[in-house]
């Protein structure tokens, strides 16, 4: 199995991390790859950018069955609004493709916010860099490699 330039860099750092594949499957959304994964969707995480009028983008990351609640995230990043970056521009600004996308080794250095339900998890899954990959660690140790804030950043 191939590994991803997230997976490299956790190594590097000597992270400890568990790697998924799950290329044979229909999955169509993340919940479905929670479920084909056999864990939790409230310890599933997406990655999601943003940008704002000035062109600062912001990196969020929510449970998969949960929905980003822009207002809050313009509260919590001090902006009046948000909004997220149009999919054509998201290999360009990360590195990354729609499904793919990891807070780990993106193209620049973007502020990151993770959802605060996610500081009472020993761990978190999300995705390893490539589409079907997704990669398992501690926020304590995702902190090593991203500047990570937490704050509630989902729709109630």
């Amino acid at each position: 199995m191939d590994k991803t330039n997230v997976m490299r860099i956790l190594q590097q750092k000597k992270i400890e991390f568990k790697e998924y594949f799950y290329w044979d499957t229909n999955a169509t959304n993340w919940v479905e790859i929670a479920k084909i994964l056999n864990e939790d969707e409230n310890t599933v995480f997406k990655t999601l950018v943003t940008v704002w009028k000035s062109w600062q983008h912001y990196v969020f990351m929510v449970p998969v069955a949960k929905e980003l609640d822009l207002k809050k995230c313009a509260n919590v990043v001090n902006e009046k609004y948000i909004e997220m970056i149009p999919q054509k521009e998201l290999l360009a600004l990360t590195w990354y493709i729609h499904g793919g996308c990891s807070p780990i080794w993106m193209k620049k250095v973007f502020p990151t916010i993770i959802h605060s339900f996610a500081q009472n998890l020993d761990s978190i899954i999300f995705s390893g860099g490539k589409v079907w990959y997704q990669v398992e660690l501690s926020t304590k140790d995702l902190s090593k490699v991203v500047n990570l804030k937490f704050a509630d950043i989902v729709k109630s």
